[in-house]
Parts: C-alpha cells; structure tokens; sequence
C-alpha cells in the first residue's frame, strides 16, 4: 500500500511540474465538509478482504460508520493540481492497533493532514473527477497517531467558483498504533476572496477627420470621382447598375454586365434564357438541363427522351412514345386468359391451359417489345390468407410456364390480389366462376 501511495505521489508531483498554465488555478478557498469515519469495515478488508464487505453490503454502511466535522483548506497550484489541508474532529472510540488499552467509549478524536488533489480536468469543468494523497497526524484515544489518506472525489462546479465536493479515503497507517479506517466525505468550498476583474483600457483620443467632398467616404486623396459619391471598392467612383464596373467605364450603366463585355450582359441569341458562353445550342431555344439545347428526340417519334417510356424505339404519344399495341392482339391474349384453367384449390395447370398460354408466348415472340403483367385472383370461398396466396401462386405458375416455352422472365412480372377485386357478384357460382381467374395484361414499358 505504501508503494501504491508513493506512485501516485509521483504522478501528482509530475502534475505540478508540467501543469504551469495558471488561467485557470483555484483561488484560495475554505470549505466545510461532514464526514463518516468507518474502522469496521477497514478491518474487515484486512482480515478478510474487499470483496467480503462489498458482498456483505457494508463499505457504506452508516450505522457502522462515525459522524465528524471537517474544515479544509484549498488553493491551486496548477490548473490540475490543488494542495488541500484538513482538520477533522470527532467523538469516536479509536481502535489502537498493537495496543492492550481497554476502551473505555468515545473520545475526542482530531485529525489533521496535508494533501495534493490530482484534478483530471481543470476547475472550469462543471464536474471534475480527482485524486487525493498526503500525509497526516492524528490524536486518538490520548496518543498521537500518524497516517497516509489516500482517496478520490468528484467536485461540482456550482457558480461563482463554489464547489460542492464529494469524496472516499482510505487511511493507511504510519505509527503502529494508528490503524486502518475509510472516510467518506461531502460539503462545499468557497472563495476567499472576489475575482478581479481588469477594467477596459481608455479609449483612444478620436483622429482628425480627414477630407472627404462627397461624402461618400473615400477621402479626397484616393478618389478618382470626388465630386459625385461612389464606392469604395471603385475608388469612389459610382455604379448605378451594381455590377462592380464604375459607370465612367461601363457601356451599359444602367443594366447590370459583365467586364468582359463592357459592362453590358452576355448575350442570348436564340432568347432561351441561357446567355450565349454557356448555351450549346445558342441559335436554337433549349433548356438549362441540356446546356440551351432542345429536349432531344432519339427514335424521333415526336416525343421527347424525357417522356419516351422507349426513346430508342418510335412509338406513338399515346403510348408514351413506345409502339401501340394492336387490338387484335390485344383481345387474342385476353380470350387465351379466359382459356386457363386449375386443379380446384391448387396452382396446378390443367392440359387445357397449355394450348392458350402457348398462343400468349407466341405473340410474345413475334412482338419482343411487348410486356405482360399476370395477375391472379380468387372468389371469396374459404379463408382470405389462403386466397392470397393460391391468386400469388397461380400467377406465378403462368409466368412459369410462358418461362419454359422460351419468353425472358424479365419481360413478365407475376401477382395475386386474392379475392379483393372481384368482376362479379360472389353471391352466385357464376359470378365466383368469373372472380376465380387469370388475367394477362400488355403492355409495351
């Protein structure tokens, strides 16, 4: 324990020499704290260890510990490092160690001891963490007794450099009858004295007030106009049209320009509000996204890139700007949908089915611009859940097999709607006949 004690003794020590910065150093203070003595469980540690009086819930433990009065005294040595004096007192029965004394109960007891307070953060912290070490005497059962408190605490800023502070030491002995105790502490300090506070120099006295004719506040001397007021960055010179050229220089002092053309504004030919140096199209009226040219057209079908849902393929607007989808083909795909058929209550394909859904993969051959979306759906029979996911699987069981007669899956998109989209009344077989089915939509994007 004294080597431990003698470590951070070092530590603090490296503190002080290193910590010069004095901004911040605490003032000379006094506090007042209220203090806990505890022997009992300082020999518990010793005879068992800390553990066992952690696990027995008695480290802090009032009813085992002495109440006593504490007056300290505290100044900065450096931004980190405080030197901290105590003088503590009490009414306790002091356990001498190495002693045959009998106790005869509590005794006046005091203390006194010299500490460095090893700050891990400077007084300006609202919370600052620290640790303690020093040296001590006390008086105890009418001997005198010596000891090394070694401790950590918290200190609250509060205002005005009024801290509360908050701390736990352990006593280790130094004379063999001293002995062995904790210490938990709490209180305030206070300043004594009030921070000084170094008044404003004097004003300067006021410089002579230069000549300025316009009073526009270039002084004469450096203004090239100084009969009409301007602006300083022109050499007092004006401009009435803000654009930073002095009307004497500007070819158009009434618009706002650029250097580069006189004073006058970069010109736009084709009037599309993109002026000419950043207009790649500058004789054609375009748009800023495309540098001042047109929109452009790609397949040339009359609808602009931006709108052609296939700019490389001309379509009609209509159709935004892919190919129309003729109707014949259209009500072929339809009638074939109407032709397919499942097991009852399954997503198997009956025979039946292939021979329309065969006639769908071929159009799809012979129109590769065509997409088709396959959507399932159900009569409101039996659970809704279980609807859902029959309408999902016979959708996908129809993108399945145009799959296998060599369509590109990425040109088919499956889904199922169960029974939440019914044509028909499901009040009779027929309208659930009709609900219960396939559909197959074109579409050309």
């Amino acid at each position: 324990m004294k080597k431990a004690f003698l470590l951070l003794l070092a530590v603090i020590c490296l503190y002080a020499v290193n910590g010069q910065d004095n901004n911040l150093k605490k003032k000379p203070s006094i506090g007042f704290q209220f203090t806990l003595l505890d022997f009992k469980s300082a020999q518990e540690v010793r005879d068992r260890n800390l553990a066992y009086v952690i696990n027995n819930k008695n480290l802090f433990k009032v009813s085992r510990m002495s109440p006593a009065l504490t007056l300290n005294y505290m100044q900065g040595i450096t931004n980190n490092l405080d030197f901290m004096g105590r003088y503590t007192a009490s009414f306790v029965d002091y356990p001498l160690r190495n002693s045959t004394t009998v106790s005869t109960g509590d005794h006046f007891y005091m203390e006194a001891d010299a500490n460095l307070n090893l700050k891990l953060l400077p007084d300006n912290y609202w919370v600052v963490p620290y640790l303690t070490a020093g040296i001590g005497a006390a008086k105890g059962n009418s001997t005198f007794l010596a000891y090394m408190p070694l401790g950590a605490g918290l200190q609250f800023n509060l205002f005005n450099e009024v801290f509360l502070h908050l701390n736990t030491g352990y006593r280790v002995p130094v004379t063999s009858k001293a002995n062995y105790s904790f210490a938990h502490s709490f209180g305030v300090s206070v300043p004594l004295s009030e921070k000084k506070v170094t008044p404003p120099p004097p004003p300067p006295p006021a410089p002579e007030v230069p000549k300025d004719k316009d009073g526009d506040g270039v002084l004469d001397a450096n203004d090239a106009c100084p009969d009409v007021p301007g602006l300083a960055s022109l050499n007092g010179c004006p401009d009435s049209d803000k654009d930073g050229i002095a009307d004497k220089d500007d070819k158009c002092p009434n618009v706002f320009g650029v250097a580069r053309y006189g004073g006058c504004p970069v010109p736009d030919t084709d009037k599309d509000g993109i002026n000419d140096e950043e207009d790649k199209c500058p004789t054609v009226a375009g748009v800023a996204r495309y540098n001042g040219c047109p929109v452009p057209d790609t397949d040339k079908d009359g609808v602009n890139d931006e709108e052609d849902k296939c700019p490389t393929v001309p379509g009609v607007a209509s159709n935004a700007g892919c190919p129309e989808i003729k109707q014949e083909v259209i009500k072929k795909v339809e009638f074939a949908a109407q032709n397919v058929f499942f097991t009852t209550g399954s997503f198997q394909l009956q025979k039946k089915s292939y021979a329309p859904l065969n006639e769908v993969a071929q159009i799809l051959k012979d129109n590769p611009s065509i997409k088709v979306d396959v959507e399932g759906h159900t009569d409101n029979s039996g659970d809704a859940a279980k609807n859902q996911t029959l309408s999902e699987n016979r959708a996908a069981a129809v993108k399945a097999y145009l799959v296998a007669q060599g369509i590109d899956a990425s040109r088919l998109t499956s889904a199922g709607y169960g029974q939440d989209r019914p044509i028909a009344d499901n009040k009779t077989a027929a309208g659930k006949a009709k609900n219960r089915r396939v559909e197959l939509k074109l579409r050309s994007y």
